[in-house]
């Protein structure tokens, strides 16, 4: 799977998802999941922000665009329906098999 590419996410989108621990009382986990983020940068922020240091993240990063956000999220779902693709041809070859005469 596929994540974002190098980056920073913005400010209004860091506070959001911090919201969602802080207010929506959801776990790093789950908020990260929702989100689609990796965990840790979710935790990272989150300590970030209890430090009162949650601006000083991605400073050096440029803003990504709409196109590239978008370009990584179908990305990382096309590698998923490849995935998908590839489990369900070798269960149709198993049940193939399987329903032959004398394979049994």
């Amino acid at each position: 799977m596929t994540r974002l590419p190098q980056g920073k996410y913005t400010s209004e989108f860091r506070i959001e998802a911090i919201k969602l621990i802080t207010e929506q009382h959801l776990g790093i986990t789950a908020a990260a999941r929702q989100l689609d983020i990796p965990p840790n940068t979710l935790d990272h922020w989150y300590r970030k922000y209890k430090a009162g240091k949650l601006e000083e993240i991605g400073q050096n990063y440029r803003t990504l665009t709409e196109t590239e956000i978008e370009l990584a999220r179908l990305k990382k779902d096309n590698a998923r329906l490849k995935m998908e693709n590839e489990i369900l041809k070798k269960a149709a070859a198993y049940f193939a098999k399987e329903s032959l005469p004398g394979t049994r």
